[in-house]
């Protein structure tokens, strides 16, 4: 079975699909989710169906703003249990802490990350299915909902970016709208980015005198996520220090608070190795930045740590059987700069 998320996670979309006339039962059905089990906001459903349904219908509506639109529905009752948390929780960031601690609880499509430096906060948003399908309308609906929810923390919450990995859509009308003039489009990643010193902002919903209820209450029903493993911490500080230039296992070592030794004896217990797991994150990310034109591939070798354009060339051979510049050719994506071609 795939990932689940709560069937709140469609709040709204009946009477959306109302409005733009389309037929939500047919597409419901379409997807193999019942219909009348939409009712029940904790039953849990089919993560892929749910986001196939959004492309569906954005389709069948002839709307690109589908998810924006279904984002504007949302409430924290949406979040289940940790809605009410979240609610009284003192200041943004142990908010923000909390939902990224506890998405599990709510949807295990999303995997989230926030990150800092140099003043600037990043909250990136994943979602991993176990199958390749569309996501526009997903990503759009999480990082809008997101959006909204800090906007009802602070009212004085503005992100300098909000990021997608998708094209822009043919009208912006409606991301403008929600988001003011920051929606960035081919990015390597769905995310929001934010001056650090908004997650410091204090909660304008908190109730101090009901946070400690709000706090046990939940504490109750709880269920702890499944522990991050030695490998994913490894995979996530190599997805960080690469574009540094001192991505090396000692560099990880001291990021854990362990030596070099600790590191490659708890990796080999997994089966892993840490130059395998260097590799294995360069592709998966090397896929993602090199189909987006916006980066030169020598920004790409940069990004994935390697000192020379001609390293990184060489190496994206090996691993795809083609130079970078034909396999972004192949899907229709180069910039054609001379520079570019130059470089690899």
């Amino acid at each position: 079975m795939g990932p689940l998320v709560r069937t709140a996670a469609l709040n709204g979309y009946v009477k959306l699909c109302h409005t733009l006339g389309i037929d939500s039962r047919a597409l419901i059905k379409r997807v193999g989710l019942d219909v009348a089990g939409l009712a029940a906001q904790d039953r849990w459903i089919s993560g892929a169906a749910v986001v196939e349904l959004l492309e569906l219908s954005a389709a069948a509506a002839g709307r690109e703003d589908f998810g924006l639109r279904l984002a504007e529905s949302r409430r924290l009752s949406s979040l289940g249990p940790i809605g009410l948390v979240v609610r009284e929780e003192p200041d943004v960031r142990s908010a923000v802490g909390l939902l990224l601690q506890h998405e599990h609880m709510f949807n295990e499509v999303l995997h989230s990350r926030l990150s800092e430096h140099n003043g600037l906060a990043t909250l990136k948003v994943e979602l991993r299915l176990d199958e390749a399908m569309q996501t526009r309308q997903a990503a759009e609906l999480v990082i809008a909902a997101l959006h909204l929810l800090l906007r009802g923390l602070t009212p004085q919450w503005q992100p300098l970016s909000v990021c997608f990995e998708h094209t822009a859509p043919a009208d912006a009308t409606t991301h403008r709208r929600i988001f003011g003039p920051v929606p960035d489009f081919d990015r390597e990643f769905h995310g929001i980015v934010f001056y650090a010193g908004a997650l410091d902002a204090p909660n304008a919903l908190s109730d101090p005198q009901l946070r400690t209820y709000a706090r046990q209450y939940f504490e109750s029903i709880a269920t702890p996520r499944q522990d991050t493993t030695l490998p994913d911490r490894v995979r996530e500080l190599i997805e960080v220090l690469l574009p540094t230039g001192r991505c090396s296992v000692e560099q990880v070592a001291r990021s854990l608070g362990v030596d070099r030794r600790t590191v490659h004896r708890r990796l080999a217990d997994s089966g892993d190795t840490y130059t395998s797991l260097l590799n294995a994150t360069r592709m998966h990310l090397a896929e993602r930045f090199v189909a987006h034109p916006r980066h030169s591939l020598t920004e790409v070798a940069h990004l994935l740590g390697f000192s020379m354009p001609s390293a990184f060339s060489h190496w994206f051979k090996e691993q795809f059987g083609c130079s970078p510049s034909e396999w972004r050719n192949q899907r229709g994506t180069s910039s054609n700069t001379d520079a570019e071609a130059d470089a690899v």
